[in-house]
């Protein structure tokens, strides 16, 4: 028979047994539980770091497209300006429904009058901004010529049309047709026409009758090309769309958005081109001359 365990005598006459070391096995798996534990904590503890890189990578790129939007934004005085002038707008709108919904029944006439001039005064600003980012957007002088072409079918309504250069001769070459063959592009005649009198001006040429009727004899209009104060060439609109009788008033902005940034989109997207489509390192700018 196998003894008892030795029994100690502890306070108050009690008796403690005493225990026996843990087995080997149990010692080996605990400390193998301990290993793995802090292993895959170490193992964690990576992985988290590196998620939190990723997500510090991904937010220093947002910074950087975030700064290149503003500065891109900031750049452009003329978008900065036009949308300035959308929200005033919009907050002039928002303060005359206020009063008309807090001022009761009068005015409801000339409320309803103003509040047509100012939607068709927001959608003219929104036309021409869509107008100026879509020109200046184009980095080929294909694509110019394409957005120029959308631009004149969607806000002016122009169904046949030629873009001219003027040559060192001071005669109007055709670069860009539409709906119209170039043989007919060169044969068009300026000298002692209306519209030809008001390029030499350097303005704007509307006709005065049905546009849509139009030909290259009698155009629809005349934008001269104009890049700060030089002249380099002209849009000749020969006829607009059937629904199109006349260019209104309101058209007269895009004419001369047109006029004074047309020329300087398809001269900076050929400079790019022919850059390779690369833009200027830093020391082009540093080197730049007056």
């Amino acid at each position: 028979m196998s003894e008892p365990p030795t029994r100690d005598a502890g306070p108050a006459g009690s008796k403690a047994v005493r225990s026996d070391p843990p087995p080997e096995d149990l010692k080996r798996e605990r400390d193998t539980f301990i290993q793995q534990f802090f292993r895959r904590g170490a193992q964690l503890s990576e992985e988290l770091l590196g998620d939190i890189e990723r997500l510090r990578e991904q937010v220093r790129e947002l910074d950087a497209e975030n700064a290149k939007l503003r500065s891109q934004i900031a750049s452009d005085t003329a978008i900065r300006d036009l949308l300035k002038k959308i929200e005033q707008l919009e907050e002039e709108k928002r303060q005359l429904l206020l009063q008309t919904t807090h001022g009761g029944g009068g005015g409801g006439e000339e409320f309803s009058h103003r509040f047509a001039e100012l939607e068709a005064e927001l959608a003219h600003l929104g036309t021409l901004h869509v107008a100026s980012v879509q020109l200046h957007a184009s980095t080929t002088v294909r694509r110019a010529f394409r957005n120029l072409r959308e631009l004149l079918a969607q806000f002016l309504g122009a169904a046949q049309f030629a873009v001219y250069w003027e040559a060192e001769d001071a005669t109007l070459v055709p670069i860009n047709v539409e709906n119209i063959s170039s043989k007919e592009a060169r044969a068009v005649v300026f000298d002692d026409t209306p519209a030809g009198a008001a390029y030499h001006r350097n303005e704007i040429f509307i006709d005065d009758g049905d546009t849509s009727v139009g030909s290259v004899r009698r155009p629809a209009a005349l934008i001269p090309l104009m890049m700060s104060s030089q002249r380099l060439g002209a849009i000749v609109v020969f006829r607009t769309l059937s629904q199109k009788t006349h260019i209104e008033p309101a058209d007269f902005g895009l004419l001369k958005l047109l006029s004074t940034q047309a020329a300087a989109a398809i001269v900076h997207a050929h400079l790019f081109s022919q850059a390779g489509r690369r833009a200027p390192t830093v020391q082009a700018f540093i080197d730049q001359e007056d």
